[in-house]
C-alpha cells in the first residue's frame, strides 16, 4: 500500500529532495512550507499525489489543527518527516538569548509538536515512522556551531528516548545526521549569524566556511533522500542515519574521542561508590 507523507520544509533541499523520492514511489505527500508557492510545480506535475500545506513549524499551536486536516482527508499519516530548518554561525558567548530560543522553536519545539500529534493516529494503526532530520552536529560540534548543535543534541535526546517508547507500537523512529549537502542551508539569505566581536578567531574560520561553502558541497540531496527511503523500508531501520562521507568520518572520529576520554579515567570513575 502507498504511504502518506507529511514533509516539512518540503520547498527546497532535503525535504523537497524526499518528497520527490516518495512520489517516485507513487506515494502521496503533503509538503508543508511557509511558501507553498515553491511547491507549485511538484503539484502540478502530480496532482493526484501532492499537496502544499501553509505551515510555520514555530507556531505549534497550528501543529495538531495541520495533522488533523491530513488524517481528515487521507486517512493517516504513515511518515512524519520533521525537515524544516536552517543553520546558524555564532560564538556561544555571543549568540543572544531571542536566537538561541528562535533555533529551539525550530528545531526542537515545532517538530516535537508534529511528533506528539500524529504519534496517537500511529499508534491506533500501530504503524509509522517518524524522520527527524538532524545533522553531524546533533552528534557532535565545534567552533561557531554551539547553538545550533545544541538544538540538534536536544532533538537527538528526545527522538532516542521517543524511539523506544514507540517500538512496542511498531512505530519506527529515525534520525538523519548529514553532513555537508547541496541543499542551499548556507545560502546568505537562509543561514543565520550572531555578531562578531572577532574575539574568536575560530568562529570567523567557521563564518569563512560557511559564506563561501554554498553550491560546492559534495552531497547529492536525491542519493540522500533515496538512502532515506530504504533505511525506512529496512526490516531493522536504524535509530541513527549519518550521510555523507564527511559526515561518517567525523561522527566516527567523535565516538573514538569520546571513547578514549572515558577510558583514560575509567578506573577512578568507576570507583565513585560508598565504601560499603
Amino acid at each position: 500500500m502507498n504511504k502518506v507523507w507529511l514533509v516539512t520544509g518540503a520547498s527546497s533541499g532535503f525535504g523537497r529532495a524526499i518528497a520527490e523520492a516518495a512520489l517516485a514511489e507513487g506515494d502521496v505527500v503533503v509538503g508543508a512550507a511557509r511558501r507553498t508557492e515553491a511547491l507549485a510545480d511538484l503539484v502540478a506535475a502530480r496532482p493526484d499525489q501532492m499537496e502544499a500545506l501553509s505551515l510555520d513549524v514555530t507556531d505549534t499551536a497550528a501543529a495538531e489543527a495541520a495533522v488533523r486536516d491530513v488524517v481528515a482527508r487521507h486517512g493517516r499519516i504513515d511518515v512524519l518527516v520533521n525537515n524544516a530548518g536552517r543553520t546558524h554561525v555564532g560564538a556561544f558567548e555571543e549568540t543572544t538569548e531571542a536566537e538561541l530560543r528562535e533555533l529551539f522553536d525550530l528545531h526542537v519545539f515545532g517538530p516535537a509538536a508534529l511528533t506528539r500529534a500524529v504519534l496517537p493516529h500511529m499508534r491506533e494503526r500501530r504503524s509509522g515512522a517518524i524522520v527527524q532530520m538532524s545533522s553531524m552536529g546533533g552528534q557532535m560540534s565545534f567552533a561557531g556551531f554551539s547553538a545550533y548543535s545544541g538544538t540538534k543534541f536536544a532533538l537527538e535526546g528526545l527522538s532516542e528516548g521517543l524511539a523506544d517508547e514507540v517500538r512496542d507500537f511498531g512505530i519506527k523512529v529515525l534520525i538523519v545526521e548529514p553532513g555537508s549537502f547541496r541543499t542551499g542551508l548556507f545560502e546568505a539569505g537562509r543561514a543565520g549569524a550572531s555578531a562578531d566581536t572577532g574575539v574568536y578567531a575560530k568562529v570567523s574560520e567557521t563564518r569563512g566556511f560557511v559564506s563561501g561553502g554554498d553550491g560546492s558541497q559534495p552531497g547529492d540531496p536525491a542519493k540522500a533522500a533515496a538512502l532515506i527511503l530504504a533505511a525506512l523500508d529496512a526490516e531493522e531501520t536504524p535509530l541513527r542515519l549519518p550521510l555523507g562521507d564527511d559526515a561518517v568520518t567525523a561522527v566516527l572520529g567523535h565516538l573514538d574521542a569520546v571513547r578514549a576520554d572515558i577510558a583514560a579515567w575509567e578506573k577512578r570513575t568507576r570507583a565513585t561508590a560508598f565504601e560499603d
